[in-house]
């Protein structure tokens, strides 16, 4: 318990920028204060940062205030005045437009993926070798529509629901690498990539060679009269020559900033 973890969640500050698709990281931090009683955050440097206890372990929450693209100078920061090995004890939490609303990707390290937060992350700490849990916000809903104008949007009604349960579980998935570590965590909080449903088998058209055998005829029972028809068999009583018994079956025949939260996403 001598080593803090800091548990980084990336947006852009202001309240114009509240709820909106970039500001996901800021939200799942807002849920761990409130659900751990963290203490009321603090300016430090360039973040607010507010400490506790979580799984047993002391933890820095925070804020980088730097705005998104400049987000590496704000953890490098706490990292360095801390003495905290990023390897071990840094979790970064950010948003995803390649990942469908509200699922979730756990990595112990990795590249950016095209975001310009942990992308200047990686070039402050030297590596990605850093914890991360990114949440999906969803693309933009037409190619042609401006990127920065999506990740500032905010979500609808109905996206809204899900972003706040996936926040919930973002912050479970934050518990549970600090108590079991990061492999568990992607074991149980990694959404499943969902299996293409198979499609039905369409039926085997009768193969070429396939010879229809002729129908057999026997002998007729005591009482009764055979008739021949081009269908199939019809067996009637002597008496009632003529009436059918049975009938004949039918045939089936990527984010944002430097000094402006707009510029470089």
């Amino acid at each position: 318990m001598d080593s803090y973890y800091i548990i980084a969640g990336l947006g852009n500050p202001g309240r114009q920028y509240d709820g909106s698709r970039h500001n996901a990281g800021f939200n799942v931090i807002d849920e761990l204060a409130d659900r751990f009683r963290i203490d009321r955050p603090v300016r430090f440097g360039k973040s607010l940062i507010g400490k506790g206890i979580i799984g047993g372990q002391k933890v820095i929450l925070m804020k980088p205030l730097t705005y998104m693209n400049l987000s590496g100078e704000a953890v490098r920061e706490v990292c360095s005045y801390y003495k905290v090995d990023h390897r071990d004890h840094l979790i970064v939490i950010s948003d995803d437009i390649d990942l469908p609303v509200g699922h979730l990707r756990i990595r112990k390290k990795g590249s950016a993926g095209g975001h310009n937060g942990l992308k200047n992350i990686i070039l402050h700490l030297g590596d990605d070798e850093f914890t991360r849990i990114r949440l999906g916000v969803g693309g933009k809903p037409d190619p042609r529509a401006d990127l920065a104008n999506h990740v500032l949007g905010h979500f609808d009604a109905k996206e809204r629901e899900v972003m706040e349960e996936a926040c919930a579980k973002a912050a479970d998935a934050v518990v549970c690498m600090i108590e079991q570590g990061p492999d568990k965590a992607m074991n149980l909080y990694n959404t499943k990539k969902q299996k293409k449903p198979r499609k039905a088998k369409i039926a085997e058209e009768t193969k070429p060679d396939e010879v229809t055998k002729p129908v057999e005829e026997t002998t007729p029972a005591e009482g009764t009269a055979q008739v021949k028809e081009a269908g199939p068999v019809v067996t009637c009583t002597a008496g009632e020559a003529g009436t059918e018994t049975t009938s004949q079956e039918k045939g089936e025949d990527r984010h944002v900033h430097s000094d402006s939260p707009l510029e470089g996403i």
